[in-house]
């Protein structure tokens, strides 16, 4: 008896085809998103209609308010840049284990030290500007880092460590701008003063506040991702993240991950915080964020981790955000029924993970189907 035949596989076709598959698996996180928003914009919908309200007038101003004239788009763009620095400072916590919800208070700690520098030291704009940047970072980090040294070194948990540091936060920055306080500025407003032009972010489209800030957000979430899957210590804080003993018997430091982490996180925090003071108000308010931090949580779950995905979940955060004011204005609905339509977004994104393993299924017997049609194909030929 001979020996039995062989399919006539052409190897050299085995690369192209895993590659495809590849790039057919890394569909299903982009598939999964636009179907969380699908979805909650059709609920919100009969949300609206089970109060009586006219739910596709409502989505016709929503998008009007975000994208219809020039000013609105860049107000969407101003709302989108610091979800993308605080969707990445969560983000990046979560890839080591680490749930940073202090992102707030790094956020004013960042624009209080930026605007600081940006008013009260003069220097040429090549180095005013980048050392206020930087330094509003450096604070975040710092703030950030004091959760994960106790979570490290003494196991306390970093929820209850940044809520904590929040409240601090606040107080502090309250006070920096209150009557007689060290940043109070000489107008009625409980505002520091104003920024000199060195410290200044440029304006990038006349007509609108949309400043050089959406540059520098998109520049760091490229950095952030080559930083988390490209790098080293990237790799060790997500080996970290996904089992802290199995990292250690590898030869990992989890405690000195957990302090990096942290502390990088509160950096993007930190540069949210100084991108819209150096940006947009020029000046630093005790209360200016309104929520950034707290949504910040939102648009890295809904970018499932990764800062494509952030970037694209804070844009539709801040189109909501931005389209809301006129949503209240011209649609007389209430804004609140934006938060709603968040949080179905969110909740309809992180329930759709039931999809995830049937969408892989599928496209891998898609792809062994057609891998041997392929084979029988050349047999035949």
């Amino acid at each position: 008896m001979g020996k039995r035949a062989v399919p006539n596989v052409d190897k050299n076709k085995r690369p192209s085809e895993e590659r495809k598959l590849s790039l057919l698996l890394s569909l299903v996180s982009p598939i999964q998103f636009m179907l969380g928003i699908i979805v909650a914009f059709v609920a919100g919908a009969l949300f609206l209609w089970a109060f009586r309200e006219n739910a596709i007038r409502a989505y016709e101003v929503l998008f009007e308010g975000a994208f219809g004239s020039k000013r609105y788009i860049g107000e969407t763009l101003v709302s989108t840049t610091p979800l993308i620095f605080t969707g990445l400072s969560v983000a990046l916590g979560f890839h080591c284990g680490l749930f940073n919800m202090g992102v707030e208070g790094q956020l004013e700690f960042g624009a209080m030290v930026a605007a600081y520098i940006g008013y009260a030291w003069a220097m040429p704009k090549v180095i005013h500007l980048p050392l206020a940047l930087l330094a509003g970072a450096i604070v975040g980090g710092i703030w950030g880092a004091i959760p994960g040294y106790l979570k490290a070194y003494h196991k306390i948990h970093e929820v209850i460590t940044t809520i904590m540091l929040n409240y601090i936060a606040y107080a502090v920055a309250d006070y920096a701008v209150a009557v007689g306080g060290p940043m109070k500025g000489n107008s009625v407003l409980p505002a520091s003063p104003k920024i000199m032009a060195t410290a200044r972010l440029d304006r990038l489209w006349p007509g609108t506040r949309v400043s050089a800030g959406i540059i520098v957000a998109l520049l760091t979430a490229v950095l952030v991702w080559f930083f988390v899957f490209r790098t080293r210590i990237g790799y060790k804080m997500r080996a970290v993240g996904f089992n802290a003993d199995a990292a250690e018997y590898a030869g990992i430091n989890p405690k000195d991950m957990t302090v990096w982490a942290m502390a990088l996180s509160g950096a993007l925090g930190g540069m949210a915080g100084a991108v819209e003071v150096l940006g947009i108000h020029y000046r630093f308010f005790a209360s200016f964020s309104p929520g950034y931090g707290w949504d910040g949580i939102a648009v890295a779950l809904l970018g499932l981790l990764h800062p494509v995905g952030v970037v694209a979940a804070a844009f539709l955060l801040g189109m909501l955000r931005s389209g809301s004011i006129t949503l209240q204005a011209i649609a007389g609905i209430s804004k609140e029924v934006i938060s709603i339509l968040t949080a179905l977004v969110i909740f309809f994104s992180a329930t759709n993970q039931t999809l995830r393993p049937i969408l892989e299924r599928a496209i891998r017997k898609h792809s062994v189907r057609e891998e041997a049609s392929s084979i029988q194909g050349r047999e035949d030929g």
